[in-house]
C-alpha cells in the first residue's frame, strides 16, 4: 500500500505542473481585466496613468509563464501569494473556507453512497417489480436533472412553501455565534441537493452489481445449501456486487466538486465557490492556481482512495501491481 501511494504521489507531480501552467495561460488569454476587477468602481473614474501604475503594481503585464514560475517557487516553500480580489494571503483565504465545503462534500457523498447502496439492493432483490421499476426510473430522472434546478426547486419547497428549513447562509439571520446546531440545520438542504445530485450513479451501479451478483454461480450454490436469503444477499451478493462502485468513488469526485460549487452559490453556503467566482472573473492569478491545485489534488486523492478500497476488498486484486 505505502508503494502505490508513494508512487502516485510522485505521478501527481508532474500532473499538477502542467494544471497550474495551464490556469496561468488560460488566465492570461481570458477577456476579464485584473485591474478594474481589483479597482472596482474607482475604476470608472481613474486615468490612464493610475491604473497603469496599478497594473504596474500588480505585475499583469509581466509574461504568465514568469508569474507561474514565481508563483510556483514561492508555493513550493508555503507561500501561496496574495489574493488581489479578496485583499487577503490565498492560503488564509482558502484556510476560512474548505472546512465548510469539505464538511458539505463529506456529509453529501456518505449520504450518496449510503442511499444508493440501500435503494440498488433493494430494487436488485426483485427485478422488474414495481419498486425496482420505480427506482430505476426515479434514478433516471434524476440523473438528468442539472443540480441548481435541483437547488432551486428545493428552496422553493422546503424553505418558501413548507418553511421548515433555512434557505441558505450556515447560521441564522442575526446570530452571532456559530453553533453547531444552526450549523446542522442549515447544512440539510444543500447536503441534500448534493447527496441527491449524485445519488443516481450509486444506485444504479449497486443495482446492475448486485443484479449480476445474485445470477453468479456462487450465490445460487449459498441458496441451494439453505443459506436464508438475507445472509445471502448481504454476505455474498452485496460484497461482489459493490466493487464496481469503488472504482466509482475516484470517477464521481470531479462531478461532486462542480456540483458543491453550484450549491454553495444557490444556498450561499460559505466555502470556496464564491472564492473561485470571483477569482475567475478578476483573474486572481495566485488564487486561481491554489484553488485549482486543490481541486485537482481532490481529484488524483479520490482516485487513489478508490483504488486502495478495492484492492483491500477484492483479494484477486494486488496493490504491488496497481
Amino acid at each position: 500500500m505505502a508503494h502505490l501511494v508513494a508512487r502516485r504521489a510522485l505521478l501527481a507531480v508532474p500532473v499538477l505542473l502542467v494544471v497550474t501552467f495551464g490556469v496561468f495561460a488560460i488566465a492570461a488569454a481570458s477577456p476579464f481585466d485584473p485591474v478594474k476587477a481589483y479597482a472596482g468602481t474607482a475604476a470608472l473614474g481613474a486615468d490612464q496613468e493610475t491604473l497603469d501604475r496599478l497594473r504596474d503594481n500588480l505585475g499583469v503585464d509581466r509574461p504568465f509563464a514568469a508569474r507561474w514560475w514565481e508563483w510556483l517557487t514561492s508555493a513550493v516553500t508555503g507561500d501561496l501569494g496574495q489574493s488581489s480580489v479578496l485583499r487577503q494571503p490565498v492560503a488564509d483565504a482558502i484556510g476560512e473556507r474548505i472546512v465548510w465545503s469539505t464538511l458539505l462534500c463529506a456529509v453529501a457523498f456518505a449520504v450518496a453512497i449510503l442511499l444508493g447502496t440501500l435503494l440498488g439492493v433493494l430494487a436488485a432483490r426483485r427485478p422488474g417489480s414495481l419498486l425496482d421499476r420505480t427506482v430505476t426510473s426515479l434514478a433516471y430522472s434524476l440523473e438528468a436533472a442539472p443540480v441548481f434546478w435541483i437547488a432551486l426547486l428545493a428552496v422553493w419547497l422546503f424553505a418558501l412553501q413548507l418553511d421548515v428549513l433555512p434557505a441558505g447562509g450556515l447560521t441564522d439571520t442575526g446570530s452571532e455565534h456559530v453553533t453547531a446546531g444552526q450549523v446542522a440545520r442549515h447544512l440539510i438542504l444543500p447536503a441534500g441537493v448534493l447527496a441527491v445530485s449524485q445519488l443516481p450513479w450509486f444506485t444504479l451501479y449497486v443495482r446492475q452489481g448486485v443484479g449480476d451478483a445474485l445470477a453468479e454461480d456462487p450465490v445460487r450454490g449459498a441458496r441451494a445449501r439453505g443459506l436464508g436469503e438475507r445472509t445471502v444477499l448481504l454476505g455474498h451478493a452485496l460484497r461482489s456486487g459493490l466493487l464496481p462502485v469503488l472504482t466509482l468513488i475516484g470517477s464521481r469526485v470531479p462531478e461532486l466538486i462542480t456540483g458543491a460549487l453550484l450549491v454553495e452559490t444557490v444556498f450561499s453556503w460559505p466555502g470556496i465557490a464564491a472564492a473561485t467566482v470571483e477569482a475567475a472573473t478578476a483573474v486572481d492569478f495566485p488564487l486561481l492556481a491554489a484553488l485549482t491545485t486543490l481541486a485537482t489534488a481532490a481529484v488524483l486523492a479520490g482516485n487513489l482512495l478508490a483504488d486502495l478500497l478495492y484492492g483491500l476488498t477484492d483479494p484477486r486484486v494486488k496493490l504491488s501491481e496497481m
